[in-house]
């Protein structure tokens, strides 16, 4: 929510996308549902636009990047949907 209510502040921008790669690490089944709740509520989009709204400051980009790896991560049918979904979402262009 605070990613959404304050796109423009770069320092919000950088600690949101820390918290979601930090809550998104991992691997394990607890892990896994972790990404896809992230995934369902918009931190995907709310990363990508992140970056988008912050293309010069670096921790803003380097913790998005972090974020959408660690929310993509994966091989099963969830994470390539995922995957898909940042793609669609502008992901590659801003990585």
């Amino acid at each position: 929510a605070a990613m959404q209510a304050h796109p423009l502040v770069a320092g919000v921008q950088e600690n949101g996308c820390r918290a979601l790669g930090n809550v998104c690490l991992g691997g394990d089944a607890a892990a896994l549902a972790r990404k896809q709740r992230a995934a369902d509520a918009g931190g995907i989009e709310v990363a990508v636009a992140a970056m988008q709204a912050h293309p010069l400051v670096a921790g803003v980009q380097e913790n998005g990047c972090r974020a959408l790896g660690n929310v993509c991560l994966g091989g099963d049918a969830a994470a390539l949907a995922r995957k898909q979904r940042a793609a669609d979402a502008g992901g590659i262009e801003v990585a």
